[in-house]
């Protein structure tokens, strides 16, 4: 993850939460005092936070003593201990929602994408996102996509060139679209198509694009699809596909699943944080 960008996000989620002062705390602990909170796992998982853990905490107490037991990407289990941090009794106070709000959350998603990938059990098809992610969350999301054994797909509308239906309505066809992209676009910038019939699929080999999308296809369309698309582009299955149908995918040739749900329902691992008294 970049890490500027990290520190900047998480400096604005403790803006939201804790704004002129964080009252209950500052009353109670005016002073230094220092303390220990542990993070504890009440669920299987896959774990993913460490430079969340690191930074949040850092950023209220740069002297802050933090030891993690695991690392991002790591399965997890019930009642183990992930993570001690010791420092200013304000400081952790103040810190451990935001901090755990976010480590729940892109635990709960690499735990969902190791299961996704476990479902699959491909070596050939990779299990890659999308765009549906929370706004302003997606750096911190698709990382965790990684962490649990997935890969991403473009970040944003600015890396790659991804012609949708609207697209392909509003141009007149596949064929035009992709000319105008030609004709516009630098040579570093690859093209993909989104596709729903055969004679979509034979136009978007025509035009000479870099990756094409089989959009809400079964695994049999898929199957007769793939058979017209030349070894050199990249093929991708997206829309309509869950973890109940998931494996049925498994030999349908294509490079890529792509799969909304690892960053749109997925639940928040179980994690608490508790104080520790020496």
């Amino acid at each position: 993850m970049n890490t500027l960008k990290l520190r900047s996000l998480i400096e604005q989620f403790f803006i939201e939460d804790i704004g002129e002062q964080d009252v209950t705390t500052d009353l109670i602990f005016p002073d230094d005092t220092k303390g220990k909170i542990v993070f504890l796992a009440k669920e299987k998982g896959v774990f993913c936070g460490e430079e969340i853990i690191r930074t949040g905490f850092h950023l209220l107490d740069a002297a802050t003593d933090i030891h993690l037991f695991v690392k991002d990407g790591d399965p997890i289990e019930v009642g183990q201990q992930l993570a001690v941090v010791k420092g200013e009794i304000a400081a952790l106070l103040k810190g451990e929602r935001v901090v755990l709000n976010l480590v729940q959350r892109m635990s709960g998603i690499s735990t969902l994408t190791r299961k996704a990938v476990e479902t699959l059990d491909s070596s050939y098809t990779r299990i890659c996102d999308t765009r549906k992610t929370t706004p302003g969350l997606r750096m911190l999301e698709k990382y965790a996509v990684r962490c649990g054994g997935g890969y991403n797909h473009r970040y944003g509308l600015y890396d790659g060139v991804m012609i949708k239906d609207n697209h392909i309505a509003f141009a007149g066809s596949i064929k035009r679209a992709v000319e105008s992209v030609r004709e516009h676009a630098g040579h570093m910038i690859k093209i993909e198509v989104e596709t729903e019939s055969k004679e979509q699929v034979i136009e978007a080999v025509e035009a000479g694009v870099d990756v094409i999308m089989f959009d809400n296809r079964t695994p049999d369309e898929i199957k007769e699809f793939i058979q017209l698309v030349p070894a050199h582009i990249i093929t991708e299955a997206s829309g309509g596909i869950q973890l109940n149908n998931l494996a049925s995918y498994r030999d349908s040739g294509v490079h890529y699943i792509s799969l909304g749900f690892l960053t749109h329902s997925y639940k928040a691992l179980d994690i608490s944080v508790k104080v520790v008294l020496d």
